[in-house]
């Protein structure tokens, strides 16, 4: 009854039947825009408030209390689009003598859910972002793995929000699903290279042959892989290219990986002295080049250890080509060639990074110029004797 009253006491008011005269010519009133204003502050302290408890009930969760400004500047943005149609959906609903317009009832739905969809998947990637980042170091995880899981994760949420966008579109969701039957093979054989690679991504990640920043090498092309898709792996060049090679492709050709190996990358030389060398000299040389090595500290020897040297696996195979360990270590006179004899020096550096390596491969050349100029030895050149006949 107030509130009839305050509506009457309203309406004999001079000052807005006058009004009221003029504006129901648009269909409007004084106690329609006084209720659109009212609606607009309403739904706009609301979001406040919900805004407010969502923020309560994430600091009382302990890993994502520093997070939750984070996480709620994620779905500000949709919550206020969201705002902001609910304030057009009631204000027509008021313009329209508080009924639903029946033609904007459904579109209405359709950016509900598409909003919800949307916020959804913020919160979702956002806590999925927090726990992953509280999870590393603590759990071995194949970072491949969660990406393909988020994939799966945010297509789920997407398809489900585009069943109910077709839903209050006036799609009948029951001949769609009934007729997946018959349009499911026609589907598969034109989506078939898509299923190949998406097996191919599976196939990959199963036997595990390449991980994210492992430097591979594959179909011709090499580099640095940079993500494992569902269907394609990108990979960057070492010229700073990005290029992408089909899983269904990867899975079926041969990968050269050359990040799996803990110790041992090679150092392969053939030294060639003059002929005119004295045998004793270059037994010397080779004993020193020999010894050299064996002490030399970034060179991999069978006494050199590595991160677990103890284990046993469950398969029977070699733990050491298993983990790439390398200690193979050779230093002979190798052959007598056109013209020179030959030192063959076989031996792995103890880092496999390239920078390293290349500093103990410098090292070492450096200690073989200073053995053979010690024991009296001169590095012979492709050369050419010509004799005159009488």
């Amino acid at each position: 009854m107030k509130g009839t009253s305050f509506i009457d006491f309203l309406n004999n008011i001079a000052l807005v039947k006058r009004s009221d005269i003029y504006l129901d010519e648009y269909n409007l009133s004084i106690l329609k825009l006084l209720s659109m204003l009212g609606v607009i502050v309403i739904v706009y302290f609301i979001r406040k408030v919900l805004l407010d408890l969502f923020e309560k009930n994430l600091l009382k969760i302990t890993e994502l209390q520093k997070y939750s400004q984070k996480i709620i500047s994620k779905i500000r943005k949709p919550l206020e689009l969201t705002t902001w149609v609910i304030n057009v959906n009631l204000i027509l609903y008021i313009y329209n003598d508080f009924s639903t317009f029946v033609k904007t009832a459904d579109i209405f739905n359709i950016l509900y859910v598409l909003l919800i969809t949307w916020m959804v998947y913020l919160l979702v990637n956002a806590i999925a972002t927090v726990k992953i980042h509280n999870m590393s170091g603590r759990a071995n995880i194949k970072n491949e793995i969660v990406n393909l899981s988020m994939k799966m994760v945010n297509f789920v949420i997407w398809i489900i929000g585009l069943l109910f966008v077709l839903h209050f579109g006036g799609v009948d969701l029951t001949a769609i699903l009934s007729g997946l039957g018959i349009g499911g093979l026609a589907v598969a054989l034109a989506a078939k290279d898509s299923l190949a690679n998406f097996f191919g991504t599976i196939s990959i990640l199963v036997s595990d042959t390449y991980s994210q920043g492992d430097w591979i090498a594959a179909d011709g092309k090499e580099g640095t892989v940079v993500e494992i898709g569902l269907r394609v792996t990108t990979l960057r060049t070492f010229d700073n290219a990005l290029i992408s090679l089909p899983n269904a492709i990867l899975a079926n050709k041969d990968v050269k990986n050359w990040s799996r190996r803990n110790i041992g990358r090679r150092i392969k030389m053939s030294i060639g002295v003059t002929y005119g060398s004295k045998p004793q000299d270059i037994k010397n040389a080779v004993n020193e080049i020999r010894e050299m090595l064996h002490e030399h500290a970034g060179i991999a020897t069978e006494n050199t250890n590595y991160a677990g040297d103890s284990e046993t696996g469950a398969k029977i195979v070699s733990v050491a080509d298993t983990k790439g360990i390398k200690k193979t270590l050779l230093v002979y006179l190798d052959e007598f060639s056109a013209s020179s004899i030959n030192i063959l020096i076989y031996a792995f550096s103890q880092s496999v990074v390239w920078e390293e390596w290349l500093q103990t491969k410098e090292d070492v050349m450096y200690k073989i110029m200073e053995i053979l100029e010690r024991n009296n030895l001169e590095f012979a050149f492709p050369s050419l004797s010509i004799y005159k006949e009488n």
